[in-house]
């Protein structure tokens, strides 16, 4: 039985590179690009696998990139469950400047999603038997499909005492969260969009996020901070974690994925609260070590998670 399920509706093919300096109009003398199978669940899916946690992960894939996503994903071992699409599979490609060491990444929206194609989905996703513990939806939704699905699919995993993990933003998120969630992660950037507020200080980010949980449109909060660390809402309280300095040439992208991936892997191992938090902070900068969207690997996640610093923010009513 597969502990956990992950559904990507808008994956990629990842596309990394590297070049001197990026300017307009010249010509940009790249180094030989790196290919991975990428977005959000399938990130989450990749790190869970390799934490040995049994997963699969779900994605929606067509023509010839929707093959080579699967190879890649085949090749490194994770079970899979390909839903096909009449439309292709988009490509997304990063670059990072090695005179700055910025990263630039260029995300294209993906293919036309047809509705019985969404909806084989959501049905495919009901009958799997037995019923990962675990669904892990992210990622954003590709054209077609609508702003209430990740809402209908809360509803369906709800009915099927299933906890439902939810990355995403915009529409498709306020629309989830009236239906309710198990587990929320969220940008700073995201919770501001989602309560209107600035949010400029710490204080105000643990009131926003376990504001969410006293709603009830999610059981937890991850709020993930970038260099300010990470924090995590539930009904017992608000911890907070202080990011860790590493290194950061390689690029930023997957971090969150990767945060996300060690914490629920944490959670599923009904670890606390607080050392799930150190869990996932541990896995989103063991990221950063890593370039491209070669995402974090577990003896690094295993090696800093000691060093993930948690400390309890006072009780929100």
């Amino acid at each position: 039985m597969s502990t956990f399920l992950t559904l990507t509706l808008n994956p990629a093919l990842d596309m990394a590179t590297r070049t001197p300096q990026v300017r307009p109009t010249h010509k940009l003398r790249c180094t030989t690009a790196e290919h991975y199978p990428g977005g959000g669940g399938i990130n989450v899916a990749r790190v869970l696998h390799r934490l040995g946690s049994p997963v699969q992960a779900w994605y929606l894939a067509g023509g010839p990139t929707g093959e080579r996503l699967q190879t890649l994903l085949q090749a490194e071992g994770v079970q899979t469950q390909a839903q096909p699409i009449a439309g292709q599979t988009r490509e997304n490609f990063s670059v990072i400047e090695d005179s700055t060491g910025q990263e630039f990444r260029f995300v294209l929206p993906g293919p036309k999603v047809q509705t019985a194609e969404w909806q084989a989905c959501l049905h495919g996703l009901a009958a799997v038997q037995p019923r990962p513990q675990w669904l892990v939806a992210s990622g954003s939704l590709p054209p077609g499909v609508p702003d209430d699905f990740y809402a209908q699919l809360a509803r369906q995993a709800r009915h099927q005492n299933q906890q439902l993990v939810l990355d995403t933003s915009g529409p498709a998120l306020s629309s989830a969260l009236q239906a309710g969630v198990g587990l929320l992660k969220v940008s700073l950037r995201e919770l501001r969009e989602l309560t209107g507020q600035a949010l400029a200080q710490p204080a105000q980010w643990a009131i926003a996020a376990h504001s969410l949980v006293a709603q009830g449109q999610a059981q937890m909060v991850a709020l993930s901070l970038g260099e300010q660390g990470a924090l995590l809402a539930t009904p017992a309280g608000v911890w907070q974690a202080a990011a860790l300095t590493v290194p950061t040439d390689e690029g930023t992208t997957g971090a969150g994925d990767c945060f996300l991936a060690a914490l629920v892997w944490a959670l599923a191992q009904d670890h606390p609260p607080a050392q799930a938090l150190a869990w996932g902070v541990a896995g989103g900068t063991a990221a950063l070590l890593s370039g491209g969207t070669r995402l974090a690997q577990p003896h690094d996640i295993h090696r800093l998670q000691p060093q993930v610093r948690v400390h309890s923010v006072a009780k929100l009513c």
